[in-house]
């Protein structure tokens, strides 16, 4: 894993050298270990270039809207690269699932995503598109740890207990959707999340070998000698407020 960060931190630099737009989505089953690979990636990078798109429920105004609109603010600039924690597909999966949206609404997503994907390819962006897959056994595993870890509760939420529930429902709109948006210029990457370290070590390797970039590694940098006081003093210690050193 340290290896792969540092490639990551030379893709980095490489998208802010060459003013990429890079798009990555992480879809999949709940507690397919989308979070955890997220993390990964971007632990030892910049903010600054590479952020997370994690998307609420919509709002009341949002729901009036294009549906992908609010997605397309989340999209990149030149040199950065935007990681969609669940992304427009919501309503090819739960939104389908747990009927948030009408038939005819899904049918037009079907529609019209393809097409969307596509002019975003066209425009310069770099889209890829990761499917976490997990067994049930594997899930319900994860779920029950969530239910007795107390820093796992939150992860999880009444969406994911009925993922469990109508497992055979979220099947079917998971295949359906692969036959309308599997396309070749934004295919889907399928990750077998049932080992999250091999699954996080492979998306990161896939997902260097998904851009050609190159090593800009800078030069040793040489620091330079502090200034002198020259006859500056500084104010007490005392009279700052300092945080209790409870250890």
């Amino acid at each position: 894993m340290a290896r792969l960060q540092i490639e990551l931190v030379k893709l980095q630099e490489w998208i802010k050298f060459k003013k990429l737009k890079v798009v990555v989505l992480f879809e999949g089953r709940d507690a397919a270990g989308k979070g955890g690979t997220i993390k990964r990636i971007t632990e030892c990078l910049s903010p600054r270039v590479t952020r997370v798109a994690a998307l609420p429920a919509p709002t009341d105004r949002e729901t009036t809207q294009w549906y992908f609109q609010r997605y397309v603010t989340h999209l990149p600039a030149g040199g950065e690269m935007v990681l969609f924690d669940r992304s427009w597909y919501n309503r090819a999966g739960v939104e389908r699932v747990m009927s948030f949206c009408s038939d005819e609404e899904y049918r037009e997503f079907l529609r019209s995503c393809p097409e969307f994907e596509r002019m975003l390819v066209r425009s310069g962006i770099i889209l890829i598109k990761y499917w976490f897959s997990v067994s049930n056994e594997e899930q319900e595993r994860r779920f029950q740890k969530r239910i007795f870890h107390p820093e796992k509760h939150w992860k999880l939420s009444p969406m994911d207990l009925q993922s469990r529930a109508r497992w055979v429902e979220y099947s079917k709109a998971k295949d359906n959707m692969f036959a309308h948006t599997d396309i070749k210029q934004a295919p889907w990457y399928v990750v077998d999340g049932d080992d999250k370290k091999r699954a996080r070590l492979n998306v990161i390797t896939h997902l260097l070998s998904m851009i050609d970039y190159e090593d800009l590694t800078p030069e040793p940098i040489v620091l330079p000698p502090r200034q002198d006081e020259i006859g500056y003093v500084r104010p007490p210690m005392s009279d700052q407020t300092f945080i209790p050193e409870v250890y």
